[in-house]
């Protein structure tokens, strides 16, 4: 287990609009506002559509990470996620995950690592800015190359 004492900096409500794709407009808030770490303790809206990594076959080794996608239609979501800088990519590397019920099919649930969506509607969400430390994500290629989050201070997975 690493953890880190944190230290909070601006808090935003931010509302994605209909027909706009989520990481798109994410990382476009982030990079209008500086913000490089953060964490997102809540999003609630719906999306036109969604993919989520999921599988409908056997998983060929269940402890693997899994690469693939599913794609599902109108849904609404709640969910949750950090925000962490890449420093291999220059990039952002959000984390989100979500809980959705299909609207056509009663209802029924999926919850998944989010991969990509399309706002229907409204996305409304919390991003609190993490000042210190400096969140980081990187991959692991000791565990299927699988993103970690670390801090920036040089410890533990992902250290810089």
């Amino acid at each position: 287990m690493r953890a880190r004492p944190i230290t909070w900096g601006r808090s935003f409500a931010v509302a994605l609009d209909h027909g706009e794709d989520f990481f798109t407009a994410l990382g476009d808030f982030c990079q209008d506002h500086e913000i490089r770490s953060a964490h997102i303790p809540t999003l609630i809206g719906g999306f036109r559509t969604a993919q989520l990594v999921g599988s409908c076959r056997p998983l060929a080794d269940p402890e693997a990470p899994l690469w693939e996608e599913v794609t599902v239609e109108s849904l609404e979501v709640l969910g949750g996620g950090t925000l962490a800088w890449d420093p291999d990519t220059g990039r952002l590397a959000p984390h989100v995950h979500i809980t959705a019920g299909l609207k056509a099919a009663s209802a029924e649930g999926r919850t998944s690592h989010l991969l990509g969506a399309e706002v229907q509607f409204i996305n409304e969400l919390v991003i609190q800015e993490i000042t210190d430390p400096v969140l980081i994500r990187r991959r692991d290629p000791g565990l299927y190359g699988v993103p970690l989050l670390g801090f920036g201070d040089g410890t533990g997975p992902g250290g810089c």
